[in-house]
């Protein structure tokens, strides 16, 4: 018996790192899962495949969380497939480094459309579903950047505090319903990084945590597992900081 058995979890920008993780440990404790990933379908179905090969129940989707209309075609798709979705896990972000002074108004829509704004869709586009079945779980990712006030990097600080703010008032809402919402927080996370260039020679790394080590992609998806399953069941409205130490917020 797993601890989402029956459950259905749709985890966005779950091809790889994180996402990836997440969908695997979740479908190993029985969850039937959503793996979605924005425009790289091999990427997706591969994740789908291995869940499948673990005796498990998979779907990959694209769509870009950005676009209301994509997002709404993904849900509608994976209701059809397994009636319900009990879990959502709002993992797809961008994370762009530049001055605030050179921020364009483009790049303040982009990094907000998906990180935000795509929470938004998304949480919006299953809610229904979660209250008709009196349950519900979901998550938000941000980053100790938005609490430490990392340079460079206003308007993702900016768009993934803002999700904190979503996760409390929507976790005073729904609580009636069964449905509790709370929000992740990764440190330094030793992962494969698609764009470089945004860490302007600074990639992440060890430098400063406590704990003497990054944090893995497995310790996340363990993070996300603890918060939507029955262990995690009086916590509500919370953001867990999973940093190896660094700072107390």
């Amino acid at each position: 018996m797993g601890k989402l058995d029956g459950k259905v979890a749709l985890i966005t920008g779950s091809g790889r790192n994180i996402g990836r993780a997440t969908v695997l440990m979740l479908a190993a404790e029985g969850a039937y899962v959503v793996v979605n990933s924005r425009t790289n379908k091999a990427e997706a179905d591969a994740v789908a495949q291995e869940v499948r090969a673990g005796g498990g129940k998979a779907l990959s989707l694209l769509a870009d969380v950005a676009k209301k209309e994509q997002v709404d075609s993904m849900v509608s798709r994976a209701l059809s497939e397994f009636g319900r979705i009990d879990i959502l896990i709002n993992n797809a972000a961008i994370r762009p480094h530049k001055p605030f002074t050179e921020v364009t108004l483009e790049d303040w829509e982009s990094v907000r459309g998906v990180v935000l704004d795509g929470a938004f869709y998304c949480t919006r586009a299953v809610i229904n579903s979660m209250v008709a079945n009196q349950y519900g779980r979901i998550l938000f990712f941000t980053g100790e950047g938005a609490f430490t006030g990392g340079a460079a990097r206003a308007h993702v600080s900016a768009a993934k505090m803002g999700l904190v703010g979503l996760a409390r008032s929507l976790a005073s809402e729904f609580a009636g319903q069964n449905i509790r919402v709370n929000v992740v927080s990764p440190g330094s996370i030793d992962t494969s990084r698609a764009n470089p260039e945004w860490y302007q020679g600074r990639p992440p790394n060890a430098a400063g945590i406590p704990l003497g080590r990054q944090g893995t992609v497995e310790e996340i998806a363990a993070t996300c597992l603890f918060l939507v399953s029955d262990d995690g069941g009086f916590i509500t409205g919370q953001t867990i900081h999973v940093n190896g130490g660094v700072g107390f917020y």
